[in-house]
């Protein structure tokens, strides 16, 4: 009975790096910076593809929702990150703890999924271009992003309701900078086993089934790309992809080793890094990797940004 009313503590203490106090300023600024250029960059990315009419596209749908998805993803973890940083007691409530569990795996869960639905879009722009605006009409895009959403918070309610669960017998600290699932299940005085079958089957779901139907469609355009006769075409049409597949490699092949292997054999340390990665690196990359390798962009960039910035009436 003592341990079931002490599951539920107040408060949890947020570890990080607090045996490493040389690494605290370093990381305090890394973050600001991150976050900084993470809030410039997709901010940016939503204004130029809702403002500018020739990016009114599925491609760019998808890429506003990404932007939005990455812009709630970094801000339901880094700000308190950063104030925890400040000060000596790095101290969430449990509610805090719980309402960032549920974002970030929502968050995370979505993005899978998306860019599952953004390699799609990209294989019938290339593989069936004649019939692209049939397929990815305004109402399915707008149904496979909704699903997206939908899905990934289910998925997240789920994770969540099964990682809160169990029974923690008054262990409060939490041997990370956030509350996420593989270090909330370290805190547990009971048997997890069964628990972390049931959160590797999910996690097969949204991580590995999305990653897969990217590779396949992957398959089918890099052959569709080699029959272009034009080496403009090539090249416009590897540009395109090839942006998505930087971001699906950094996305993907972290979550992947942060999710599917047991808690217990992850490195602490390690385990830090790969989830400041894909928390928080990959969605400041995002914006860059799009606008910088994408030439739509980069010219609605051009003609949008004066016209936001220099505005006269």
């Amino acid at each position: 009975m003592n341990c079931a009313n002490e599951s539920s503590p107040r408060e949890f203490i947020l570890l990080g790096f607090s045996d490493k106090p040389w690494l605290q300023m370093p990381l305090f600024v890394l973050l600001l910076i991150s976050y900084t250029i993470t809030i410039f960059g997709n901010v940016s990315i939503m204004m130029v593809c809702i403002l500018d009419p020739k990016l009114h596209t599925p491609m760019y749908f998808f890429l506003t929702n990404l932007s939005i998805l990455d812009l709630c993803y970094t801000t339901s973890t880094v700000p308190h990150m950063l104030i925890n940083i400040c000060r000596n007691k790095r101290t969430i409530s449990y509610g805090g703890c719980v309402a960032q569990l549920i974002i970030f795996l929502a968050l995370g869960a979505t993005e899978c999924l998306l860019l599952a639905v953004m390699s799609f879009d990209r294989y019938v722009a290339v593989c069936r271009p004649l019939h692209y605006i049939v397929i990815m009409n305004h109402w399915f895009c707008l149904r496979v992003v909704a699903f997206s959403w939908l899905t990934g918070f289910s998925n997240s309610v789920l994770q969540s309701s099964l990682t809160l669960n169990m029974p923690r017998c008054g262990h409060q600290e939490v041997n990370h900078f956030f509350c996420e699932v593989p270090a909330l299940l370290k805190l547990s005085c009971a048997d997890t086993k069964r628990i972390e079958a049931e959160l590797f089957f999910f996690s097969v779901l949204i991580l590995l089934i999305p990653v897969t139907l990217i590779l396949i469609s992957y398959c089918f355009i890099a052959h569709a790309v080699l029959r272009i006769r034009s080496k403009e075409g090539r090249k416009k049409a590897f540009g395109t992809c090839g942006s998505h597949m930087v971001v699906v490699s950094l996305f993907f092949g972290t979550s992947i080793y942060m999710y599917l292997q047991p808690p217990s054999s992850t490195s602490k340390d390690w385990g830090k890094m790969v989830s400041l990665f894909y928390g928080i690196i990959t969605p400041m990359l995002n914006p860059l990797i799009y606008s910088l390798r994408n030439k739509d962009m980069k010219e609605a960039f051009k003609r949008v940004m004066p016209r936001i910035f220099f505005y006269k009436k």
